[in-house]
């Protein structure tokens, strides 16, 4: 049997073992499915306030047969996920297994992927004689060539993207290059600067311009606009030369590196921070890292859709045992890499219903281009994973979970405690996210000893993170005020939940900022209510066991999360300065913005 197959057989097998031992159950599904059936109805999913897109097309509801064809889908999926569900006496992570795979195979024998069952791509072959199928099946060939044997499944036409011109545009320049990394400095667009620079970790599994998509949407351009020295890491994408860099390597050579970079480039000697997914994991491991030592270096840092505690990593965890791991080890230790395809077919089968059917059916079916997106033109430029690092993350961090426990992981010989850490943390996770679940991403916000802000955004992974003010999209929850400091996670001196809520509008434009820092902000902070709240437990992550007791206990807002984050991170960055222009500090200007290094790709256009 092919390896990769291997955990979803042995996870079945348990839960089917588990089942027949129970007859009493397994009579009891036998009569909710024939309940089910003849009440010929579907599951609440598929409500119009959350329509099934596979199933958009009228003729599956107009007419009879494909109606009962969906129907009847529907109802067996729905059964079938819940008796998975149900299986009695199954460990947690084989019952998690086997509730992953039952929901990839349900989402496979959809009808909707099949060319006989589907009345949309029925009518697209009877109307163009056929040739929506031959596009289709070149298609397929094109990008089984693109993927030289995989396949490649084209998710958006990336010819009309091209970096430097509508991605990653925000004006700047490399000034700082090291094997791991380029260092970009954004050029400012303000007359004053906050005096703190700030240093953002993007991850290294896809790139940095996630954060700097187009002008309207990116988040990069968007904190030179409110007055921040903005530089950012270009991680390099790593081949066979990296194969022995590890994740101390990233952490000494990578992180340090860029923050002492920083410092040169600015002449200050403290810097603010942010991390995003693994990238925000690093950051973690480095606030422990310096806190070990007593170093300062760090003066506030706000994580992003980021895990330290691993214990419930969500679907990913479906991936991971010790079997599987040994494994992929192996096959990593022959290239000296993971391939960065291997990667993105990993994620993407995470919500496979979205991310992989629809662009069968689109590109094979129906033989149409896909549509072009941004997003989707970021996530399909995968980067490979150096293999001893990557190995490290998965079986020290989600196999052992050590991060969490106090001086069970070692980098560059310092030990690691997260309850050491007592820097301004400002932690951030999306409310539908399944890579980085939030209940998970509040458990590891608990280990810290200094103040921590936690927010939770509406949507998920990348959606939550990028959502600009200006597109008013979405939700965000943010912690009440609750009177009484709780010790450890308390707040130093923030504002209460409600200022940070009313300032959304308060730092509008470059020119406001600029205003507000002549006048001093003391004249923005007296004039909004109960401003002075160092008594206030304004996080609530000392007062809440969990991330459900929190949410409850939560305000919520309409809108974008990031200008929360601006007025929590312009009290920690210090008074405002004449702007800093690349090149004019410490640092050269090496090469405009974005650099080479994102350049370097995976897979062929």
């Amino acid at each position: 049997m092919n390896a990769s197959l291997e955990p979803m057989r042995r996870a079945f097998l348990e839960v089917l073992l588990r089942l027949a031992m129970d007859p009493q159950r397994m009579l009891a599904a036998g009569i909710d499915l024939w309940e089910r059936s003849l009440r010929g109805g579907v599951p609440q999913e598929t409500a119009p306030s959350a329509p099934d897109r596979r199933f958009r097309d009228p003729a599956w509801r107009e007419q009879p047969f494909f109606d009962g064809l969906r129907r009847a889908y529907l109802t067996g999926a729905d059964w079938l996920e819940h008796l998975v569900a149900q299986a009695p006496g199954v460990d947690r992570h084989t019952a998690h297994q086997a509730r992953f795979y039952a929901r990839q195979l349900t989402d496979a024998l959809s009808p909707s992927n099949f060319p006989a069952l589907n009345p949309e791509v029925l009518r697209a072959a009877r109307e163009s004689h056929g040739m929506s199928l031959i596009k289709g099946m070149e298609a397929l060939c094109q990008d089984l060539a693109r993927g030289q044997g995989q396949l490649a499944t084209r998710m958006t036409d990336r010819r009309t993207f091209r970096l430097g011109e509508n991605l990653a545009t925000t004006p700047g320049d490399v000034v700082h290059e090291e094997r791991l990394f380029q260092l970009i400095q954004y050029r400012p667009t303000t007359p004053t600067v906050h005096r703190q620079p700030l240093l953002v970790v993007p991850p290294w599994i896809n790139k940095f311009y996630i954060l700097d998509l187009r002008p309207e949407n990116s988040f990069v351009r968007w904190a030179v606009e409110r007055g921040y020295t903005v530089f950012l890491i270009s991680w390099v994408n790593p081949d066979e030369t990296h194969a022995d860099v590890d994740w101390e390597d990233y952490l000494v050579h990578g992180l340090i590196a860029a923050l002492e970079a920083v410092c040169r480039a600015t002449g200050e000697e403290r810097v603010s921070t942010l991390g995003y997914c693994i990238g925000g994991t690093l950051l973690a491991s480095g606030l422990a890292w310096l806190a070990a030592q007593n170093d300062s270096l760090i003066a506030s840092a706000t994580l992003l859709t980021t895990q330290v505690d691993f214990s419930e990593p969500g679907d990913l965890g479906a991936f991971i045992d010790a079997p599987r791991l040994e494994r992929l080890e192996a096959h990593m230790r022959e290239r000296g890499y993971l391939e960065g395809l291997e990667l993105m077919t990993t994620f993407n089968l995470l919500r496979a219903k979205d991310l992989v059917w629809p662009f069968v059916v689109n590109n094979y079916l129906l033989g149409r281009e896909p549509a072009p997106s941004d997003f989707l033109a970021w996530s399909t430029d995968p980067t490979r994973m150096p293999a001893r690092a990557h190995a490290t993350y998965l079986r020290e961090l989600y196999l052992h979970n050590r991060l969490v426990q106090p001086g069970a992981l070692s980098l560059a010989g310092v030990p690691l405690d997260l309850g050491q850490v007592k820097t301004p943390l400002y932690v951030q996770a999306c409310r539908e996210d399944h890579i980085a679940p939030f209940r998970s991403v509040y458990r590891g916000a608990r280990n810290y000893q200094g103040p921590v802000r936690f927010v939770l955004a509406g949507s998920g992974h990348v959606a939550g993170v990028i959502n600009p003010p200006s597109a008013n999209r979405y939700r965000y929850w943010v912690p009440k005020p609750r009177p009484g400091a709780s010790p450890g996670n308390a707040p130093a001196s923030a504002p209460n939940a409600d200022v940070f809520a009313s300032h959304s509008n308060a730092v509008a434009s470059p020119q406001d900022a600029d205003e507000i820092a002549l006048r001093g902000k003391t004249d923005v902070i007296a004039s909004t209510p109960d401003a002075s709240a160092s008594s206030m437990d304004a996080d609530g992550i000392a007062s809440h066991a969990d991330a459900d007791a929190w949410l409850q206990d939560a305000r919520e807002h309409s809108g974008s999360w990031w200008t929360d984050w601006e007025y929590w991170q312009s009290e920690r960055s210090g008074e405002r300065v004449p702007a800093r222009r690349p090149g004019e500090g410490g640092l050269r200007v090496i090469e405009a913005a974005p650099g080479r290094y994102v350049r370097s790709r995976t897979l062929p256009e």
